[in-house]
């Protein structure tokens, strides 16, 4: 529970489910958002101009005497607050859909629907008839004969309000007609309370996203949970969904809140050298003690850092993990694209730069989801005669930029054929391998797909020695390559693979190519820190991957500051405290005020802490759908 000072006498004020606090908006001078307190004990003036800092939030060690009055819609006025409705199902034909309602008229609207009902028992499913609310119940002003009604008392709701649902037969004529005399529940419950505005709508149609921004104002969810929330709701893979699913809790939360307390304290540490250096003794020397608080910032530079990393790992899950087929003409490439997707992405033929332009094709595998690209051959020109033309060559350009966008690239090289009777080869074109060693110089990660295996000799079962060669070479090819990132794959095997019958359970081995992608998604996945910090177990690096884009935007403002505070109390980079420059004098102020920056950097992932968010929750809420 956040804690502030105010100067003035004692004030009463009553505290209960029935009771408002005093309101406090930011044309006092604390930059706070608006919000109900209770005054609980008086602070002397010269007490509040010392701690004048801490009304945005900040705390320290002495009195408080403000604390926050949880209000709940009940302790509402009916007429000031709106309640609000939606459609909270998929429009369209259903068989149910469910209406919600948040707000203080909750019980208002179903007793003006249900005139000849009792009360619905909280949180439990009743039936119940829907009526016209501006005429007397009769066949034809009936909107629905058996509707699910359920009714949930804040604050233990979805919106911490009245909540009420209405799960009625999904027809859109049904649909419509309840909507429409929700609204005429207005004219009712104004005729029935003088205090309520006429001119005003007590009862309107919900703002998109507007139930989650209610969640948030009564502290029913955090920023962190909405995001998760929201990315619930879009989550297509299994690998999407579990990073939500990690997000929906309050361990991100608690962390960054975590994270600011240490920061607040800090910042008091040398708030208090500032202002009691002079008549109060302290156990450390200023040293000492600028010291101590610099080696605990490096210490959380550090956390921050690696879940900013993480940051853009868990992105790989949302966006998609982008794969490029980098390979000569007519290696398979598009071949091989039409056996991972399960259908015909591309155009297969054997003559050389059918593809041209990029084939992106979106794929859940393995329950990772990946953008797969089919790209143009690479190739370089023996002769005039093979002169490469200018789309091709546009095509070429296309594919090596694509590549080095990519995060995984997948090199498929063509076992040749060979010439009178000779074994069977592998050829790789300078162009392939100048490609590939710029992705790896990017630190791309690379899979070779040996691709035509049929053509070597023997059966599918007694080609294992020449498989193992030709790994051998392409790994001399590609330095750093490892066996776990060779395979040896058949499209045309794969392709024919009901008639192979018996002889292999993979044909073509295209399933034992995909398992080790799968392997790669794992590894460049997995998250940052693990071996680097015995405090924490796995799961607390896993978590970090679920730090969306605009926290990260909002972590890297932190560690600016961050580093900016480590700058100026003069802390190295192997955080040796005894480095502090003891004879200069250090800028506490300045260093104070970059650990504000940084904390208020961190309420802003939150929502909480005092920091002026208001222009983040438009940002967030704005992506929620009505019923959302």
């Amino acid at each position: 529970m956040r804690r502030f000072l105010f100067p003035s006498e004692p004030w009463v004020l009553p505290f209960g489910r029935n009771s408002r606090g005093l309101r406090i908006t930011s044309h006092n001078g604390f930059g706070l958002s608006p919000r109900y307190y209770r005054i609980v004990q008086p602070v002397p003036q010269q007490e509040f101009r010392r701690c004048r800092f801490l009304c945005q939030g900040r705390s320290q060690r002495g009195s408080t005497i403000i604390d926050d009055l949880s209000l709940s819609s009940p302790s509402v006025a009916l007429g000031t607050d709106s309640t609000i409705y939606a459609l909270s199902t998929a429009p369209g034909r259903a068989a149910i859909a469910i209406i919600r309602i948040s707000g203080p008229a909750c019980l208002q609207i179903y007793r003006a629907l249900c005139p000849r009902a009792r009360d619905p028992k909280q949180r439990m499913a009743t039936v119940r008839a829907l009526y016209d609310p501006t005429q007397a119940p009769s066949p034809n002003t009936l909107l629905d004969p058996s509707a699910l009604v359920l009714y949930f008392p804040s604050p233990r709701t979805v919106t911490g309000e009245d909540v009420l649902e209405l799960h009625v037969h999904g027809g859109p004529a049904t649909v419509k007609a309840v909507l429409n005399a929700i609204e005429k529940c207005n004219d009712v419950i104004k005729s029935e309370h003088d205090n309520i505005s006429q001119s005003s709508s007590f009862i309107r149609y919900a703002e998109p996203g507007e139930f989650t921004r209610r969640a948030f104002m009564n502290d029913v969810l955090d920023l962190p949970q909405i995001e998760a929330l929201g990315e619930t709701l879009n989550a297509e893979t299994e690998q999407q969904r579990r990073l939500a699913v990690r997000g929906a809790n309050t361990t991100l939360s608690a962390r960054y809140e975590d994270w600011r307390q240490q920061l607040l304290y800090a910042r008091g540490e040398l708030e208090a050298l500032i202002d009691f250096s002079e008549d109060q003794h302290f156990d450390e020397s200023p040293q000492e003690l600028i010291g101590s608080v610099s080696a605990q910032v490096a210490i959380l530079r550090q956390q921050i850092r690696f879940h900013i990393q993480n940051a853009s790992k868990g992105e790989l899950l949302r966006n998609g993990i982008k794969i490029a087929l980098l390979g000569a003409p007519n290696a398979g490439k598009s071949s091989l694209l039409n056996r991972v997707v399960g259908k015909e992405a591309a155009i297969v033929s054997t003559e050389e730069g059918t593809t041209r332009d990029i084939v992106d094709v979106g794929i859940d595998l393995g329950g990772w989801y990946c953008k797969i690209g089919d790209m143009a051959g690479l190739r370089s020109s023996k002769n005039e005669r093979e002169k490469i033309g200018a789309v091709e060559l546009e095509g070429i350009r296309r594919a090596k930029q694509r590549a080095l966008e990519s995060d995984v690239v997948v090199v498929v090289l063509s076992v040749q054929e060979g010439e009178g009777g000779s074994p069977s080869q592998l050829t790789v074109d300078p162009e392939v391998v100048e490609g590939v060693h710029a992705c790896q110089e990017h630190g791309k990660s690379i899979v070779v797909a040996i691709n035509k295996t049929d053509r070597l000799p023997g059966s599918v079962n007694t080609r294992d020695e020449a498989v193992a060669s030709l790994s051998k070479q392409v790994q001399a090819l590609f330095k750093g390559l490892t066996d776990d990132r060779v395979f040896s794959i058949s499209c045309r095997e794969a392709e024919r693979g009901t008639e192979l019958g018996s002889l292999t359970t993979d044909p073509g081995n295209i399933q034992s190519f995909l398992q080790g992608l799968i392997s790669v998604f794992e590894e460049i996945a997995r998250p940052e820190g693990i071996h680097e910090n015995d405090m924490h177990d796995i799961s607390y690096w896993e978590d970090s991957l679920g730090v969306t884009h605009r926290q990260q935007s909002n972590l890297k403002q932190c560690l600016e500051h961050l580093e900016r505070f480590l700058y100026e109390t003069k802390t190295t980079e192997n955080n040796d405290t005894d480095m502090v420059n003891a004879e200069s004098d250090v800028d506490i102020v300045t260093a104070a005020e970059n650990l504000r920056f940084a904390a208020e950097s961190l309420a802003q992932i939150t929502g909480r802490g005092g920091a002026d968010v208001e222009d983040v929750l438009g940002v967030v809420f704005e992506k929620f759908c009505v019923g959302k």
